[in-house]
């Protein structure tokens, strides 16, 4: 498994509600979203675009901000590119819902290049024709740093029930097509907001399945995948112990409480210990 720091977690909060924006912000998530797609009906597309500048303008806390916007192969996914050419602070990452092919990122690209060129890149894979081109869309561009697993919308396009074991086919396929890539990749929510033993089992099972992290639907549950996506001390100390053991032997097989150990244990305990060190 991998770990990062760089996406455990990600909490968003509609683009509409300005009175969340410092909450979302201070929430303890990697990344900190304000989102103008699901969460806001049509009628307040252009506010939420308006009032969404201030979100990236005075943070409150660590976190990375970045914003959703439209699928770009809707009048508002264009308008909302333009809009973010004109905020006075970018953002760090747009997320790019519906993402079915590697032109829809080249279109974000293209019209973020001039004013935005610092910003990444998250692809939410979340149908059926985007999960059979998960491997062309995350190498679509040097700017995408993930792919995340929209699990809602696809199952309700395949008719598929919603559990794990109905979508373990499209988790595996969006880690894979990510890692192949050497990028991150991001399960979909728990939407169960009240369950945390739900969350913490899922939030597990997605690690275990690689994934670097999870998004969230509510703040309690930031600290649950913060922790899923977090080695242990336990963790920490054994990679401390195969980093010793590959110097003392040259990085040549050897046997660390029990197991044999070689070159990618060598390599995966020291990119941990620095990490979380």
């Amino acid at each position: 498994m991998k770990f990062s720091r760089y996406c455990r977690s990600l909490l968003s909060t509609p683009g509409t509600a300005v009175q969340r924006y410092a909450k979302c912000h201070a929430s303890g998530a990697d990344i900190a979203m304000v989102d103008l797609e699901d969460s806001v009906p049509a009628q307040r597309k252009e506010e939420a675009r308006r009032l969404a500048a201030d979100f990236f303008t005075e943070p409150r806390g660590p976190a990375r901000l970045a914003i959703r916007i439209n699928a770009v192969t809707e009048p508002d996914g264009l308008r909302d590119l333009l809009a973010l050419r004109h905020y006075p602070v970018k953002p760090a990452l747009v997320l790019i819902p519906k993402t079915e092919s590697a032109r829809d990122i080249e279109i974000v690209e293209h019209a973020l290049a001039p004013n935005c060129p610092d910003t990444e890149f998250f692809a939410v894979v979340e149908t059926p024709r985007g999960l059979l081109n998960t491997a062309a869309i995350a190498t679509a561009s040097s700017r995408l740093q993930a792919v995340v697993f929209g699990s809602a919308d696809y199952a309700f396009a395949v008719g598929a029930r919603l559990t794990w074991e109905s979508l373990a086919y499209a988790r595996a396929t969006v880690v894979n097509g990510a890692r192949a890539a050497g990028i991150e990749a991001m399960d979909a929510p728990y939407f169960e907001a009240l369950d945390i033993e739900g969350l913490r089992h899922e939030a597990a099972a997605a690690r275990d399945f690689g994934f670097s992290g999870k998004v969230a639907v509510h703040p309690r549950q930031i600290p649950v995948v913060n922790e899923a996506f977090s080695p242990g001390p336990e963790l920490l100390e054994h990679a401390r112990r195969v980093v010793a053991a590959g110097r003392e032997n040259g990085r040549d097989a050897t046997v660390v409480d029990g197991s044999m150990v070689g070159a990618p244990f060598f390599e995966a305990s020291q990119r941990l210990i620095e990490e979380f060190g």
